[in-house]
């Protein structure tokens, strides 16, 4: 009887031990690694401004302190921006805050840094590929 009621026992502890990780994993007020952003990604699958940074500098090479706060402020505001069109927004007003957005940080770079930003593909840019996620003529 004592060696059965242990044997519950320690199968009990070990269900409970099992199912600890899952159940805090489900739980939506467990706080979010990585100051709210996981893998750089904000909310449904966004690049933060400041991954979007680093991509930027990884492309065009390093930039200056100032460079990277103002383009930070021109990605968070973007970002802003896009967020307040809702879900309804067409593609194409999408597209423009996006080409509006690298227009101002292209004003930011270097000319030789503006010419690797042109290069980079329009996904790391800010775009989604695909229509009017392309290079602009004239810039």
């Amino acid at each position: 009887m004592k060696n059965s009621l242990k044997l519950v026992l320690c199968v009990l502890t070990l269900g409970v031990l099992a199912t600890a990780p899952v159940v805090h994993a489900q739980d939506p007020k467990a706080p979010p690694a990585e100051g709210g952003r996981r893998g750089g990604r904000g909310g449904r699958g966004q690049v933060t401004p400041e991954a979007r940074v680093a991509q930027i500098e990884q492309a065009v090479g390093t930039l200056t302190a100032d460079q990277k706060s103002k383009i930070t402020a021109i990605l968070t505001k973007q970002q802003k921006d896009t967020a307040a069109l809702g879900q309804d927004a067409t593609r194409e007003q999408r597209t423009e805050i996006t080409q509006a957005a690298n227009k101002e940080i292209r004003a930011v770079l270097t000319a030789d840094q503006q010419t690797k930003f042109d290069a980079m593909p329009a996904g790391g840019r800010g775009g989604r590929g695909g229509a009017g996620g392309g290079r602009k003529k004239g810039n």
